[in-house]
């Protein structure tokens, strides 16, 4: 195989291997979640996966991005897409609010995105708002099941669903709209500095103290070598080098993904419901991603 076709190969695989990545993101929250403050915990992921890219990019002698706009720009998607998105999720989840429910709410993000770039004179396809709509209803099928399991509502969960929704809907268009192409790990170095510095206040004043043991520190490491290192970049290239409207409808794909996870980990039951729901969300993206 030339280095032509294996080049094309993995950008047809980077979609369904992203999907697969960041799906883990709720199974790694419910191992480390008992453990460790939502926050601290975040805060020492960054940490960590800074320093990862930061040996990297010295290794690979990387260039860093010459004008500092664009290092503005970098901070700023980062303490969206990063912060904001990832501190909203976690929050919500252990402040009471079920996971299925957190999903549903942030994975509306791909309707609120077209509905944007429509406002603004982009062109969203009459193909492609019925597959954001029906993945979406394949979407509350899925989840539907969990709905009702210890999913508390109240003004500060919302708050923080709300909060990491419009959080990674306002950095992938900011994204799109402000960053130049530059190399994926210096970029990654710089948003994940920017979303360190914006979360360290904020877990200061958690009170608990990360206790680590094996299910934590697993967690930790998942989240900095797969999540980080991987998931991140690839949402990177994705928004990069795709539409907005096509990105972000692959996140249709993360709750279904991360139930036959759960069924596999943890013998979560899958319904006739989350099949139908499943097979209605791909299709859904299918229309978007085709369009």
């Amino acid at each position: 195989m030339t280095g032509a076709a294996r080049s094309a190969g993995w950008l047809r695989a980077m979609p369904a291997v992203f999907v697969l990545i960041w799906s883990t993101g709720f199974i790694v929250a419910r191992y480390g979640m008992p453990y460790a403050p939502p926050l601290k915990f975040l805060a020492v992921r960054f940490a960590l996966s800074m320093v990862c890219f930061l040996v990297w990019v010295r290794w690979a002698r990387v260039a860093w991005p010459r004008d500092r706009a664009q290092w503005a720009h970098l901070a700023v998607t980062g303490v969206l897409m990063q912060a904001g998105y990832l501190g909203g999720v976690w929050a919500a989840v252990r402040a009471g609010m079920g996971s299925g429910l957190a999903a549903l709410l942030v994975s509306i993000q791909p309707v609120l995105t077209a509905i944007w770039l429509s406002m603004r004179g982009g062109a969203v396809s009459r193909s492609q708002w019925a597959g954001l709509f029906l993945g979406f209803a394949g979407l509350v099928m899925v989840v539907s099941r969990k709905l009702g399991q210890g999913g508390e509502v109240n003004a500060l969960t919302m708050a923080l669903a709300l909060t990491a929704l419009f959080s990674i809907t306002a950095g992938t268009l900011y994204q799109k709209r402000f960053l130049a192409p530059c190399d994926v790990r210096s970029a990654s170095a710089i948003q994940l500095g920017a979303a360190l510095l914006a979360t360290l206040p904020l877990a200061a004043l958690e009170a608990d103290p990360i206790q680590w043991n094996l299910a934590s520190g697993g967690a930790m490491a998942w989240s900095v070598l797969a999540l980080s290192l991987g998931g991140s970049s690839l949402l990177y290239l994705l928004i990069q080098r795709g539409t907005a409207t096509a990105v972000t409808s692959l996140l249709y794909l993360v709750p279904p993904c991360t139930a036959v996870m759960a069924w596999l980990l943890f013998s979560e039951p899958i319904t006739a419901l989350t099949l139908a729901g499943i097979a209605i969300t791909a299709v859904g993206v299918s229309l978007v991603v085709r369009s």
